[in-house]
């Protein structure tokens, strides 16, 4: 039976635009399995660096790709309303 999608190379998907999934890399601080641990800190990293450098720094990034790739997007909606609301329990600044 033939495919519906046709293969696309590595090439093919450079020359199209196409967007680059990556994961988080492996953090040896959070060795385990549950991520949990990781993505709450990345995501306070993130608003702490913010927080320190600006929001123009670049590196920062980082953290925001880490946190945006294996938290669940509820949790990041929900402490993004704690932070607005300035009632998000962690210790930003």
């Amino acid at each position: 039976m033939p495919s519906i999608m046709p293969a696309v190379s590595a090439a093919d998907s450079k020359e199209n635009g196409d967007i680059k999934l990556e994961t988080a890399p492996f953090d040896p601080r959070f060795p385990n399995q549950n991520q949990t641990r990781y993505c709450y800190q990345s995501f306070i990293d993130y608003h702490r660096c913010h927080a320190v450098k600006g929001e123009d720094y670049e590196p920062c990034e980082y953290f925001k790709k880490v946190f945006n790739s294996i938290c669940p997007i509820a949790w990041i909606e929900k402490w993004n309303t704690q932070i607005e609301e300035n009632r998000f329990p962690g210790k930003i600044q």
